[in-house]
C-alpha cells in the first residue's frame, strides 16, 4: 500500500527549506487574562471541579481565543501549528474530573482539531504557494509508567501501559476525526508513556484501516544540563527506544532554552535517520516561573542551528509568542534562501 500524499509532500518541502512550528499556547492564553466563567462555558456552568487552569477545555468553551492565537501565529509564518490538546487524555483530565464521559475528552480533542484546521485552511488560501499543516499535539500526560510516585514503593505505578494506551488511541480517533495533518507525540519526559503512544497510533490505524495514516513527529525533553530524560535517558538511547515507530520527524522540546539544547540536538542529529525537528523554551525560567528571553535574543540563539543543518523544523515552546516566532522565521530565513 502506497504512502498518502502528505508523505510524499511534507518530504519534498522538508528538503528545500527550513519549516516552522508555533510557539506556545499556554503563554498567549495568558494574556487573555480568563477567568473561571471563562473556561466553564454554559456547557460546564455547574461542574464539579474549578477548570481554570484547563487550557484544553478553552476550544469548547471560548473557541474565538483559541482561533485567534492559532491566527497570531499563522500571521507570523508558522507553517505548522498544534492543537490545543496538550492534555487531551482522559488521564489528564482527571485533574479536572473530565475524565468519566468520553465525549468529554473526544470533543476536547475534535473542537481543537477543527479550530486549528480551520485557520489553516484559511491561510493556506490566503498564501497557496505556502501550505499550511495542523499537527494532533499528544501530550505526555501527568503520569509516569516508568518511575514510581511513591518513594517508600519503587515498584509502584498508579496506572499500566494498556490504561496510556486506551487514552492515546481515544485521543487519536478525535484528533483524527477533526482533519489533523500530522499527530505529534511530545514533550516526552518517560520514553515508555511515548512508547504507549506510538503503540497506540499503530493500533490506531491497525484496527482502523477507513483512516488514512500520518506522520508522526516525536519530541523528547531533556530535563537539564545532564542531558537526560526524566527516565534517566541521553538522547540516542532515546532515539533507539523509539527508532522502531519510524516517525517521520524526531527531535527536542521545552526544558531548555536554544543555548543549553543545541548540544543534545547536535547528538540526536548525528544517530537518527528522520527529520529533526526543535522548539525550546524560551530561555530558563525566572524565579516567578516566568520566560525573560526576547524575541530577538532566542531567534539569534537559532541563528546557527541552520547555519549549521541541524534542524529542519523549528518552533517555540513555553514562554514563546507569535513575535519569538516572527523574530526566528526572520532569522533563519538567511538559510533557506
Amino acid at each position: 500500500m502506497s504512502e498518502p500524499v502528505i508523505f510524499e509532500k511534507l518530504s519534498h518541502l522538508l528538503k528545500e527549506r527550513i519549516m516552522f512550528l508555533d510557539g506556545a499556547m499556554g503563554t498567549v492564553i495568558q494574556q487573555f487574562k480568563l477567568k473561571e466563567p471563562d473556561f466553564r462555558g454554559e456547557r460546564y456552568a455547574e461542574h464539579s471541579h474549578d477548570l481554570q487552569g484547563n487550557n484544553d477545555i478553552l476550544s469548547i468553551t471560548r473557541p474565538d481565543v483559541i482561533q485567534e492565537i492559532h491566527e497570531r501565529y499563522l500571521a507570523a509564518g508558522s507553517d505548522f501549528i498544534e492543537t490545543n490538546t496538550f492534555s487531551g487524555t482522559c488521564i489528564a483530565q482527571a485533574d479536572y474530573d473530565l475524565d468519566k464521559d468520553p465525549k468529554d475528552v473526544y470533543d476536547i480533542n475534535f473542537e481543537s482539531a477543527k479550530l486549528a484546521r480551520m485557520a489553516a485552511d484559511k491561510y493556506t488560501e490566503l498564501t497557496p504557494n505556502k501550505p499550511r499543516f495542523v499537527c494532533g499535539a499528544i501530550g505526555p500526560t501527568n503520569k509516569t509508567l516508568s518511575v514510581s510516585p511513591s518513594v517508600e514503593n519503587p515498584a509502584f505505578r498508579n496506572t499500566t501501559f494498556l490504561e496510556v494506551v486506551s487514552a492515546y488511541e481515544a485521543q487519536v480517533r478525535a484528533l483524527c476525526d477533526g482533519r489533523v495533518d500530522i499527530l505529534l507525540v511530545e514533550t516526552i519526559f518517560d520514553t515508555l508513556n511515548a512508547k504507549a503512544a506510538l503503540y497506540a497510533i499503530d493500533k490506531f490505524f491497525d484496527d482502523n484501516p477507513s483512516y488514512e495514516r500520518k506522520p508522526v513527529f516525536v519530541s523528547g525533553t531533556i530535563v537539564d544540563n545532564s542531558g537526560r530524560t526524566l527516565s534517566g535517558q541521553t538522547t540516542e538511547a532515546f532515539w533507539t527506544s523509539v527508532s522502531h515507530a519510524k516517525p517521520f520527524a524526531v527531535g527536542l522540546n521545552c526544558a531548555l532554552g536554544a543555548k543549553d539544547m543545541k548540544q543534545y540536538v547536535e547528538r540526536l542529529s548525528r544517530c537518527c535517520d528522520c527529520f529533526i525537528l526543535v522548539y525550546p523554551n524560551a530561555g530558563l525560567p525566572n524565579a516567578m516561573g516566568g520566560y525573560d528571553e526576547k524575541p530577538a535574543d532566542m531567534a539569534r540563539d537559532l541563528a546557527s542551528f541552520g547555519k549549521d543543518q541541524l534542524v529542519n523544523i523549528v518552533g517555540g515552546c513555553c514562554g514563546t509568542t507569535p513575535d519569538h516566532i516572527e523574530a526566528i522565521i526572520n532569522e533563519l530565513k538567511v538559510q533557506n534562501a
